[in-house]
């Protein structure tokens, strides 16, 4: 298997919402004005996608049980220049609609981070890490 991740899919509880949230934080679906966005929102990243899809629907087509109000134990990493953009991104997070869980600070690691809530709970760090290379894209390297 290729060393790859192509898309990162958050089942939703109500893909409307969601795709405001994301709206609000400045993002642009890929996908918008197709017939696809009645069913999926999709997000072009740097090299891969983040969609959005209702956790219902992405139950069935797992073949799983549907959890409402379980999480899995996973975080979505932003990455960030330095300490004052981490502020920045996670008070328009908040003004977004999204929940602080964590305000940005100094952490074990060396680095500086902190924590926001999407409208599904799926949570998101907001870090500078001094110790790895943001390129100007936004992509992250150890």
């Amino acid at each position: 298997m290729d060393q790859r991740l192509s898309v990162i899919t958050l089942g939703v509880a109500d893909l409307a919402a969601s795709r405001a949230f994301y709206d609000r934080l400045g993002w642009r679906a890929a996908n918008a004005g197709t017939e696809e966005i009645a069913s999926i929102v999709a997000y072009d990243l740097n090299g891969f996608s983040l969609a959005l899809y209702p956790l219902d629907r992405l139950a069935q087509d797992a073949t799983v049980p549907l959890t409402k109000g379980a999480h899995p134990p996973v975080t979505l990493a932003y990455g960030v220049s330095s300490p004052d953009e981490v502020d920045h991104m996670l008070v328009r997070a908040e003004r977004a609609g999204g929940a602080l869980v964590k305000a940005g600070q100094k952490v074990s690691w060396g680095g500086y981070s902190g924590y926001f809530a999407d409208p599904d709970g799926y949570l998101w760090e907001v870090a500078h890490n001094p110790f790895a290379t943001l390129g100007a894209d936004g992509s992250f390297k150890w």
